[in-house]
């Protein structure tokens, strides 16, 4: 077994294959350690299926009722295998579980259904793998949904009452507004009652989300299934029912891996790394939800400096001592360098806006002074767009538009390439290997076409009159400001493979938000510095846009 330890006296942990075994396992004081046979014994994958089947039931009743419920004359029905081709199967649970839809008139007195029928859903999914998913999601949503006909019927009425009186419409109104609820939608609800329900509903959406963008499923069903969920999730999710924390070095072991596994902008590497991010001049915030114990949903890691921070190596890579104390004087910005959004699931609902803007607030109530925030972010797809463009321009025999005539020279001589086509190519090969960044001649000649090129693919390249760039988009939103683009910002392979190793500042002046969320997003407006314009404007000359 491997061992690592986490760096403090309350707790070791063991790492196994973490696709048979939970990532870690945590001891007491003193360092004790579980011997490996008992470990063996826990998470053997017999023991550990039935110990999860008997946790995720509430109390005895519950679980001889859910037996009850699964018990024919065969004896239990248990669905601890997939169920390859189990249409007969899928239809009998899904007609057992999702209940009738009650009729308007007894809407509010129908019983609930019992919350047996939410834990056999549950597992019975959790059982199947993904073609028997995909199966099961497409008989939900095309069979327990929207009563079509007597939707259609209800909108009939309505139009013949509009010369009646406003209580009559109102009631068909009403009526009609009840009809067009799917009938799975009890059920999610009911799920999300029983224990663990919300984050199966949250993973629940994951896959249905994964569904739609692999184009598996290009029925209009899944989507509105889809739609519903996030409904739900959005509700359920909202600002006022999230618990903002500070996350530490302090915190439980658990809630640190899974800071550490989380992380998508800057992995972390160690112990040392996560202990850092997390300590002095450093601030994480994650928001949780009491639905969700323990499960960050969204994480925000914020650098506490001097000035606005122009390179992120000077963040997460520069060593230092570990053990100083903050000097207040020395802390004046506070820079967003990382948000990760943990939960596929909850994809569309808005978490991450809310998080920055809870997190100014506290950071105002700690740093009275502090009046300088900004973001410090990375931008990917950068670099796939330029070598796009590059082919574009290669075709249509206009590469003279992107570089100076002296730009290209420079290439063509680096390179060893002729004019034209061979030269255009070269350079593509050049940003899709990174290659260039090994030359301090190439990487001179570069800087500032590469840095003009950026500032038009942030701000000019636009997907349905918003910014292409996603990173770009969510800040633009929130209402920042396209402040900076730093040269060299972000050195490592990734940061170089993605957009050429430029960073871009976000800034947000706090006067300014709402004016510049509304602007943007009602008149797809961005608002942008000098340095940001003068840059799109050198672009524009030579690109003759």
């Amino acid at each position: 077994m491997n061992l690592l330890a986490c760096g403090r006296d309350s707790c070791t942990v063991s790492l196994r294959d973490p696709e048979t075994v939970p990532s870690c396992v945590f001891t007491g004081p003193g360092r004790s350690r579980i011997p490996y046979r008992q470990l063996i014994m826990i998470f053997h994958p017999a023991n550990w299926a039935f110990r999860s089947s008997v946790w995720c039931w509430r109390s005895r009743a519950v679980l001889k009722a859910a037996l009850k419920a699964s018990t024919d004359v065969n004896g239990c029905r248990w669905y601890s295998t997939p169920i390859r081709g189990g249409v007969t199967g899928m239809e009998d649970i899904l007609a057992r579980v999702v209940a009738p839809l009650p009729t308007y008139e007894t809407r509010d007195k129908y019983p609930p259904p019992p919350e047996s029928n939410s834990l056999e859903f549950m597992h019975f999914y959790g059982s199947l793998d993904k073609e028997d998913k995909l199966g099961f999601l497409t008989k939900l949503s095309q069979d327990f949904g929207v009563d079509h006909k007597g939707v259609s019927e209800l909108a009939l009425r309505l139009l013949e009452a509009q010369l009646r009186d406003l209580a009559t419409i109102h009631q068909i109104e009403d009526r009609l507004r009840y009809g067009l609820t799917p009938r799975y939608k009890q059920l999610l609800n009911h799920i999300s009652r029983a224990e663990g329900g919300v984050k199966f509903l949250v993973d629940l959406r994951a896959d249905v989300l994964e569904l739609i963008s692999s184009k598996a499923s290009e029925t209009p069903h899944i989507r509105d299934l889809n739609g519903t969920l996030k409904s739900l999730l959005s509700e359920w999710f909202s600002v006022g029912l999230l618990r903002l924390e500070r996350i530490t070095w302090q915190s439980p072991c658990e809630i640190l891996q899974r800071i550490s596994q989380y992380e998508a902008v800057h992995p972390i590497r160690n112990w040392t790394d996560l202990k850092r991010r997390v300590g002095p001049y450093r601030r994480c915030y994650a928001f949780t939800h009491a639905a969700m114990p323990g499960e960050p949903l969204v994480v925000l890691h914020v650098a506490l400096t001097e000035d606005i921070s122009d390179n992120i190596q000077s963040i997460v890579r520069e060593l230092a001592a570990l053990d100083f104390v903050e000097d207040v004087n020395k802390i004046n910005a506070a820079i967003f360098y990382s948000i990760s959004s943990t939960q596929a699931g909850l994809q569309g609902v808005e978490l991450g806006n809310y998080l920055i803007k809870r997190v100014v607030r506290e950071l105002q109530s700690e740093f009275p002074h502090m009046a300088q925030f900004s973001s410090l972010s990375p931008i990917p797809g950068f670099s796939s767009w330029l070598q796009g463009l590059l082919s574009q321009y290669k075709k249509e025999g206009r590469g003279s538009d992107l570089l100076s005539e002296q730009e290209w020279k420079e290439v063509e001589q680096a390179t060893d390439s002729a004019p034209g086509s061979a030269a255009i190519e070269a350079l593509r090969k050049l940003i899709a290997t990174s290659e260039w960044m090994r030359s301090e001649r190439l990487t001179r000649v570069l800087e500032p076409a590469l840095m003009r090129l950026c500032a038009w693919y942030l701000y000019g390249e636009k997907r349905r009159g918003y910014a292409l760039n996603p990173v770009a988009n969510f800040h633009l939103q929130n209402g920042a400001s396209m402040w900076r683009l730093n040269w060299n910002a972000d050195t490592s392979p990734r940061g170089v493979a993605n957009s050429c190793g430029i960073m871009v500042n976000y800034r947000y002046f706090l006067n300014e938000t709402s004016q510049n969320s509304a602007l943007y997003l009602q008149n797809k407006v961005i608002a942008a510095s000098e340095q940001v314009l003068g840059l799109v404007s050198q672009f524009q000359k030579s690109s003759k846009l």
